[in-house]
């Protein structure tokens, strides 16, 4: 009979994945084979149940059982383990307590699977005294020492975590999304356009059938969500999509498609006046007879991260990397490497619109046990950092899923199974933790014009970082000639737009002194290479009342010199001008001596000298108002006037 009574919990923890030994244990006051009969028909009813899965009808039966047996410990060490399956992490941890109080020796095989339910309250020390407790049991087999040893790891981690006051005075407080959104199937994989006016998501519509849905915000919340229209949806498995930020491009996972490379390829889709198009299967660089899924596309669609299983990885699912190239084509990926992957589980990779801040799950990183959340950070090289973990509460015991991240770097949207669900996965959203916040990001709308015709122009647009003269994100227009381009702040940046045949457009935004507190909308007029067309260079920068090239002009002189290299017959004058402070004599000396020097650039760089002229008009031709200091900072300009094309 003793054996008998121990084969539940045993069953519900070999569910749980636990490998508990089957240890008898010398009792104190509890004595199996003194069980009431009835209390015992009762106690093997709820085995049944267990074991099809009935865990509240088994909680009840058991009940019942320990209402006429109150000391028949067995029956308390199963409802615990029910609860532990119903992830009802409160209600197993007093469950296993009230069993602990009836024979503590008895009690002491099942402190591994109290420690795990004390770490699902987010009682890690006590967990790790559990699991200290636990692992003192003399002769314990191998797999309970692999369980006890990984979950000892997880807790002295969580430990540590919580010695920072930034995560254990984290308010995690996720909100239902409500039901407009969510629904009694599942809600997941959210994705949002830069302005979070649209959110496309993946609903289960039926056993084996995925199918994309959106909604939009309005003025009283989020719109009844209803599936995408055109050629997207089918009858078969579409889901793990990333939305490019423009709302565009749909990138995602198809899964036993009959073109498809192996079980699960990624396919793209692009939004028409008609709905979204037939998708198209990435090719085989992207897909392998291996597993490919969970995409996400940068902020500027030049780089696509996504989780594959493909020989030369680190082990299991690998996170990896291709790029745009020129021809629209994809490039043959790359992996990320051992900063990022491990021999373990990598996968739901997220690039936030800072394009610098990765987001992903692994189980092969330390963490709180399952699949953690992290995040690693891009250098100015394109190498990422060390992973962060989210810290606890984002990060449990469980496997944690996808999330995305508002541009503002405040918000994140995610799906998970909360009491609250309105049935199986809602999506939620909350508040994300400082310290792992992503750069906080604005964005750059508008349309590229032909200045003359106003017709909207397919044009490069480019963002560099003036001082690491880095390339942070190259976009194409559409056909029409509207972009967006998002823009992390605390940094100044060149803000460049080409196009072959026009002279190019430049802006800068200096914003590493301040933080914006709005967007922008640039409307660019492109002119067409022709006599006396010109364009300021807003970019060109001189040393402090010297003619002397700062280093940071370099990124516009660059785009100088393409241009005068791809239009090989094209001949310009610069022309330097000075605010009206000083005498005017030394004013036209500077303007000329900077004028100069911009050719000078030019030339040793590769540019004929006859193609190149240069004039200083000092203050002589001012474009603002010289009594204040935003009109002289106008006034004080390198311009480009073409001569002869």
């Amino acid at each position: 009979m003793h054996m008998q009574l121990r084969i539940l919990p045993i069953i519900l923890l070999a569910i749980a994945g636990l490998c508990m030994p089957a240890i008898k244990a010398t009792a104190q006051t509890y004595n199996p084979e003194k069980v009431n009969g009835k209390a015992l028909k009762l106690y093997q009813k709820a085995m049944e149940q267990a074991e099809e899965g009935m865990f509240p009808e088994g909680i009840k039966t058991l009940q019942e059982a320990v209402q006429i047996d109150p000391k028949f410990a067995d029956a308390w060490l199963s409802i615990a383990g029910m609860y532990g399956e119903l992830k009802n992490y409160q209600q197993a941890v007093t469950n296993y307590e009230k069993a602990r109080s009836i024979d503590s020796v008895y009690f002491k095989d099942y402190n591994l699977p109290y420690s795990i339910n004390l770490a699902g309250l987010g009682r890690f020390q006590e967990a790790l005294k559990a699991i200290n407790g636990f692992m003192t049991i003399n002769d314990l087999n191998e797999s309970s020492q692999r369980a006890s040893s990984y979950r000892r790891k997880t807790y002295l981690f969580a430990v540590e975590q919580a010695a920072d006051s930034a995560i254990s005075n984290y308010k995690f407080a996720p909100v239902n999304m409500g039901d407009s959104v969510n629904s009694p199937v599942s809600e997941y994989y959210p994705a949002l356009t830069i302005d979070n006016q649209q959110l496309v998501f993946t609903r289960r519509v039926g056993n084996r059938n995925e199918d994309f849905f959106e909604t939009r915000k309005t003025a009283e919340g989020w719109s009844r969500a209803k599936g995408l229209t055109g050629q997207i949806n089918s009858n078969l498995n579409e889901g793990a999509q990333s939305l490019s930020l423009d709302g565009k491009w749909l990138v995602f996972t198809g899964c036993n498609f009959p073109e498809g490379a192996g079980s699960c390829d990624l396919y793209i889709s692009y939004l028409t006046p008609d709905g979204w198009s037939e998708p198209e299967n990435l090719g085989n660089k992207i897909n392998t007879e291996f597993w490919e899924s969970a995409p996400s596309l940068s902020p500027d669609k030049r780089d696509l991260y996504f989780a594959s299983r493909r020989p030369g990885g680190f082990g299991g699912s690998d996170i990896w990397v291709s790029h745009r190239m020129p021809n629209g084509r994809w490039s043959e990926p790359e992996n990320l490497g051992p900063e990022i992957n491990t021999s373990g589980d990598e996968s739901c990779p997220f690039i936030h619109a800072d394009n610098q801040s990765l987001y992903f799950t692994s189980n092969g990183l330390t963490g709180y046990g399952g699949d953690d959340l992290f995040v690693a950070r891009k250098g100015p090289k394109g190498s990422f950092s060390l992973p962060r973990n989210l810290g606890y509460p984002i990060n449990t015991i469980e496997n944690e899923g996808s999330l995305v991240i508002t541009a503002d770097g405040a918000t994140a949207y995610y799906a998970s199974d909360r009491s609250d669900s309105k049935g199986g996965l809602d999506l939620y959203t909350f508040s994300l933790r400082e310290g792992v916040r992503p750069t906080k990001t604005l964005w750059i709308k508008g349309t590229v014009r032909d200045s003359k015709t106003r017709k909207g122009l397919p044009s490069a647009v480019e963002l560099t970082d003036i001082s690491t003269r880095q390339v942070i994100s190259l976009v194409e227009t559409d056909e029409t000639g509207n972009y967006i381009i998002t823009l992390p702040t605390g940094r100044d940046y060149v803000f460049n737009v080409n196009r072959k045949a026009y002279l190019f457009y430049s802006e800068n935004f200096q914003l590493s002194q301040r933080a914006p507190d709005s967007t922008y909308t640039i409307d660019i007029d492109l002119q067409p290479i022709t006599k006396d067309a010109s364009i300021v260079l807003k970019n060109i920068f001189y040393e402090s009342g010297s003619k002397e090239l700062n280093p940071s002009s370099e990124v516009e002189l660059h785009k100088l010199v393409q241009l005068m290299k791809e239009n090989p017959t094209l001949r310009i004058q610069i022309n330097g001008h000075t605010d009206a402070v000083g005498k005017a004599a030394d004013n036209l000396a500077l303007s000329n001596g900077r004028a100069q020097a911009v050719v000078d650039y030019l030339v040793k760089n590769g540019v004929q000298p006859g193609r190149l002229s240069f004039k200083g008009f000092g203050s002589t031709l001012p474009i603002a108002d010289n009594s204040t200091e935003e009109g002289r900072a106008k006034n004080r300009r390198t311009e480009v006037k073409v001569t002869s094309e």
